[in-house]
């Protein structure tokens, strides 16, 4: 089966997404976590890379980022994907034990407007829909976290945002996605499709080929008389 299109252009948003070979935990301690948020800057330095939201979960990680150059979100990934698998293999003494990541990372590109702050809150709210914490601040392994210190642990991370946070972003973070926004958020990441308003969605699939996903993945149903 072919693999499905996916974009990478100069100046688009995007989330970027990758879990585990069968769902296994990665991130097992603090300091595994930390070793990822280190080479997460490695690769910012090496590449043209915006990091505006982040969430590392025991088993996934997600990320809001701008690609400055076409094509640098794939390089950044693939770097990151790499560098992390051969740095858990070298520390657990895991080598040639099979993948470390189930496949490619996934992603979708982002309307630069409300459509931004909803995958913005559904990445930073992740440890708290899944219950691990009790306010998604708490959440040490992500960017609201870290946002609200002042100034920004090293190494640094985060860009400035290419629009404002809503007033009370960490309350607005905390309120539950509506099933609507959730619905949209994990139909994009499932398909590699566009978010955003009807025509914004149609416009820019239409010119980076992304046309395809916007439908059902699979045959179409047959549907006997």
């Amino acid at each position: 089966m072919p693999r499905p299109p996916r974009a990478d252009e100069a100046g688009g948003l995007y989330h970027a997404l990758n879990r585990a070979n069968m769902r296994a935990e990665i991130f097992k301690k603090p300091e595994d976590y930390e070793a990822f948020e280190r080479i997460l800057a490695e690769g910012l330095e090496l590449c043209e890379i915006e990091l505006y939201s982040y969430q590392l979960m025991p088993n996934h990680y997600h990320l809001v980022l701008r690609p400055l150059v076409d094509g640098e979100m794939s390089r950044f990934m693939g770097w990151v994907g790499g560098t992390h698998t051969m740095r858990y293999h070298a520390h657990y003494g895991t080598s040639g034990m099979g993948h470390l990541y189930q496949q490619r990372y996934k992603s979708f590109p982002i309307q630069d407007d409300e459509h931004f702050l909803v995958v913005c809150r559904y990445v930073e709210r992740n440890a708290l829909r899944a219950g691990m914490v009790r306010k998604a601040e708490n959440w040490r392994w992500g960017s609201l976290w870290r946002w609200l210190q002042k100034p920004e642990p090293q190494p640094r991370l985060l860009s400035p945002w290419p629009l404002s946070r809503s007033p009370r972003w960490a309350d607005r973070v905390n309120e539950p996605l509506t099933e609507k926004e959730l619905e949209a958020v994990r139909r994009c990441a499932h398909r590699g499709a566009p978010l955003g308003d009807e025509g914004w969605v149609e416009s820019i699939a239409r010119r980076l080929n992304l046309e395809s996903t916007l439908r059902p993945r699979g045959r179409p149903r047959v549907h006997k008389p």
